[in-house]
């Protein structure tokens, strides 16, 4: 595995760890409630342009994951899709990019 590919790997599994970890801390802290989370993401202008920056970001990478996969058939990339919509952007792009910089069979 190319030290690239090692990296990507590296940012993808940090880009889930590293917030999933906040996200269950506020779980337990304020509910398994999804509502309430959403909520908090609009608290204030900050965290509100926060949202739609990442949200934004995700729909970008959700078009270029899909527009890239049609043309490389490479299927395995669509689950970047799910982490990138379940977990976030800092771990959907690195895990695209090390999907999409597989070695070709």
């Amino acid at each position: 595995m190319s030290l690239l590919r090692l990296l990507y790997l590296s940012l993808a599994i940090w880009g889930a760890v590293h917030p999933l970890y906040y996200f269950y801390k506020w779980f337990g802290e304020n509910g398994w409630g999804i509502e309430g989370m959403v909520a908090a993401w609009q608290v204030n202008a900050a965290t509100n342009g926060l949202l739609w920056d990442l949200v934004i970001a995700a729909i970008a990478l959700t078009l270029w994951i899909i527009a890239e996969v049609a043309v490389r058939r490479n299927w395995v990339a669509l689950i970047a899709i799910p982490a990138t919509f379940c977990i976030g952007v800092s771990c959907g792009l690195p895990l695209y990019l090390f999907l999409r910089s597989a070695p070709v069979r």
